[in-house]
């Protein structure tokens, strides 16, 4: 079942891009002045921090072989990456970011 989930105070997120662990998922949140875009952490070509790679305009580029991902979309717009990385609903209440996800029970 998905739920809306916090992943901290407007203010402790910096222009760009971070990285967040939450409920077994790998998120790469990006602020754009007062916008938030959530995708999955993961370059779906070899798997390096999205979180770590530059934004140009709505573009995150991959740190390691240079993809690009869509970051509302999470499309792939320049190869080696083929396939794209999920996307998270992002909402802000009051003054916390909220991601809407569906937890993934880690197994022991």
């Amino acid at each position: 079942m998905t739920e809306w989930v916090s992943v901290g105070s407007v203010e402790s997120f910096e222009q760009g891009g971070t990285r967040i662990d939450v409920s077994g998922h790998r998120l790469a949140i990006f602020r754009i002045n007062d916008s938030f875009y959530v995708i999955g952490d993961r370059c779906t070509h070899a798997e390096a921090s999205l979180a770590e790679g530059e934004l140009f305009g709505g573009e995150v580029e991959c740190p390691r072989h240079g993809s690009e991902f869509n970051i509302k979309t999470g499309k792939p717009g320049a190869l080696p990456a083929t396939r794209p990385v999920p996307t998270f609903e992002v909402n802000v209440d009051e003054d916390q970011v909220m991601v809407l996800i569906e937890p993934i029970e880690e197994s022991e």
